[in-house]
């Protein structure tokens, strides 16, 4: 019995097959290309998604075979968008989480939404910025209003592959991040002042329920695909953090950090979700984690790999050089698309190993920053943290996040954890499990753990107090510079 789990990712799609003990059968994994332009624009095309996604299920039907396959599930990057025809065809590329270019309309949008009705809605004063659906949707109609009238649906990246895999428009109330108040339903208040908004979002479904069934293989074979949800929380079920008091965190292309509680408190910066099964995640995603990885590689001319090989050989006990990872903005806590990255303390010692270490260190800061965040929202600091995620695979940058998080890392068998995620509720979709919590604890295990060293202690607390104040300080230059 197998359960193939998808993952739409922002540079890749990944797909695993598990079986029913969360046991990876095979994995498979392609990169495909972002285009990034002047004013804000960050696009995907949505053919990319399903070639991927085909060649993967190609690929795993002629080395392992497909027969013992029971249901399929796909997760994604969220506050992606995709504008879809009445034809279940993409209009357009999508709109990738990082593209600022409705940064506007979302300024406008947030100014009508009064803080009792921003605590009715979310529980916390998270603004409305250039990633929410709505002010994308505004964008359009005013600025492409030929495409927005033939424009069916609005949809997540999981979303439109579920829709041209099965036919079916569906969503699920957790992926549908801004949209949907505490009783999982969408906010017709808000919605409702972008005229047309809400005839264009799909109805909402449970994501361990079946959206409907895609023909797998050469066979043809019809197979149940759950609905799914956002690639955080499908991580959230992959690692096993599904109980009160446990704690997530996922490095790829943004930081993601996670902490379920027992009551919603909330608090500035970052999101607490609608509570499922009486578990209340707060979370909070950064705009620049591997992706500051992608981009000093690509300055510097040499792949991702050897970035993590200088950072080996720069002194962790000399003086720092402060990094800051704002190279498109930032999200949580701090949800400012106007601030830039910069580097401080540049002497002319500096080499490029004290740079590749400036920029590890500065993306565990950032991380740092939304957890101090997270820990009011759910009201508790955690033991430790459950941690996955392409960019926990680098045994020293896992090191620094213990370090200057001062928590232990419990790091997961499977990388791909939002993968298995999403098995686990196709799994449940199908009966074989009875409960989610039972599945999650079934299918998830750990790996290796990375203790905090108490020797960096006083150096990662004082680096972080200067990336709080040089945050506060740079932003209005930033903005200067941005006017120049």
């Amino acid at each position: 019995m197998l359960f193939l789990g998808i993952d739409v990712g922002t540079t890749a799609v990944k797909v695993s097959l598990f079986d029913e003990q969360g046991g990876l059968v095979a994995s498979w994994g392609r990169d495909y290309p972002t285009r990034r332009a002047s004013g804000g624009v960050v696009e995907q095309n949505p053919q990319h998604w399903l070639d991927c996604i085909a060649a993967a299920i190609a690929e795993f039907e002629s080395q392992v075979g497909l027969d013992a396959v029971r249901a399929v599930g796909i997760c994604s990057q969220v506050n992606t968008h995709v504008f879809v025809g009445g034809d279940s065809v993409a209009l357009a590329d999508a709109f990738v989480w990082q593209d600022t270019r409705a940064a506007g309309e979302a300024a406008v949008l947030s100014a009508t939404i009064t803080s009792a009705e921003a605590a009715r809605w979310w529980s916390s004063p998270v603004p409305v910025d250039a990633s929410h659906a709505l002010p994308r949707m505004q964008w359009m109609r005013e600025r492409q209003p030929q495409l927005w009238d033939k424009t069916r649906y609005v949809l997540s990246p999981k979303d439109y592959c579920i829709l041209r895999l099965t036919g079916s428009a569906v969503s699920d109330p957790i992926s549908s991040v801004g949209l949907v108040d505490p009783c999982l339903k969408y906010i017709d208040e808000l919605i409702g002042r972008v005229p047309g908004a809400s005839e264009r979002l799909p109805p909402l479904k449970p994501f361990e329920s079946i959206a409907g069934t895609m023909s797998l293989g050469s066979k043809k074979r019809p197979v149940p695909v759950v609905t799914g949800t956002m690639d955080a929380w499908a991580s959230l079920f992959g690692a096993g953090a599904y109980s009160p008091g446990s704690g997530l965190y996922m490095s790829g292309t943004s930081e993601i950090l996670a902490l379920v509680g027992f009551d919603r408190i909330g608090a500035p910066g970052v999101v607490t979700f609608p509570s499922i099964d009486r578990a209340v995640v707060s979370a909070g995603p950064t705009q620049s984690g591997g992706d500051s990885i992608r981009w000093w590689a690509q300055a510097t001319g040499r792949p991702p790999a050897e970035v993590f090989a200088a950072a080996t050989r720069a002194d962790r006990s000399g003086d720092p050089i402060l990094f800051l990872p704002h190279l498109e903005g930032e999200r949580a806590p701090l949800w400012d698309s106007t601030l830039r990255g910069a580097f401080i303390g540049i002497s002319s010692r500096t080499g490029d190993a004290e740079l590749a270490l400036a920029v590890l260190e500065g993306i565990a800061l950032s991380a740092r920053l939304v957890l101090a965040s997270l820990e009011v929202a759910a009201g508790l600091k955690p033991d430790t943290l459950l941690y996955g995620g392409g960019g926990s695979k680098a045994d020293l940058w896992s090191q620094i996040r213990a370090d200057c998080l001062g928590i232990p890392l419990r790091r997961l068998a499977v990388g791909d954890v939002g993968c298995l995620g999403v098995a686990v509720l196709a799994a449940v979709g199908v009966g074989v499990f009875r409960q989610l919590c039972d599945a999650v604890g079934s299918m998830s295990r750990v790996k290796d753990r990375f203790e905090p060293n108490p020797h960096f202690r006083d150096r990662y607390d004082r680096m972080y107090q200067a990336y709080r104040e040089a945050t506060g300080a740079l932003g209005p230059i930033s903005r200067r510079m941005k006017a120049i």
